[in-house]
């Protein structure tokens, strides 16, 4: 199999990666809230478990809207993403740190963290779209952390909004790349 093959069966199997960054913005926003109107604990304690669901979720959503939920045997892409999976989970060890040092840095910190991680899905994708969306997480996390850690909850509202634009944006490019090949 061919690169540009395996990057196009990534591309159309997960949507530009659709479900997964659409139900993460609904996680942030959602912790984002409950930063607000509950407590940090609350909504630290969403967003990382809700994150460690992203995977089963995805599956689930991809299987009801009636497509394949995983690749073919023979895509080597797999396992690239496997591994770009757990770089996330893995490095959120340092927020142990980072939070208890100031608190209002989780956000900021986790943006950039999770930007770090998108940005490999520009290749597994093949899909240059998360090269900004990548650069606007970490460079939005590194903003806030300087110049707006009085709010707790900022980097959450704004990854969350970030998330579900780019969702949509992959979903849009797979779909007017599926209706070319058919055209």
């Amino acid at each position: 199999m061919l690169v540009q093959d395996a990057q196009r069966e990534v591309r159309t199997v997960f949507i530009g990666g659709f479900w997964g960054q659409l139900y993460a913005s609904v996680i942030w926003l959602v912790s984002a809230a409950l930063g607000v109107w509950a407590t940090p604990r609350a909504a630290i304690s969403t967003l990382i478990v809700g994150c460690f669901f992203i995977f089963p979720v995805v599956q689930l959503l991809l299987r009801l809207s009636g497509g394949p939920a995983s690749l073919t045997k023979g895509n080597p892409l797999g396992y690239l993403g496997m591994q770009i999976a757990f770089t996330l989970p893995f490095s959120m060890v340092l927020l142990i740190p980072v939070t208890e040092l100031k608190l209002n840095l989780f956000y900021p910190a986790l943006m950039v963290l999770l930007g770090s991680h998108y940005l490999p899905f520009t290749f597994l994708y093949g899909m240059r779209m998360f090269v900004p969306l990548g650069a606007l997480l970490i460079g939005g996390g590194v903003v806030i952390g300087h110049f707006f850690s009085g709010s707790f909850s900022l980097g959450g509202w704004i990854a969350g909004v970030v998330l579900f634009i780019f969702a949509w944006i992959g979903r849009a490019s797979v779909q007017t790349e599926l209706r070319g090949e058919k055209g």
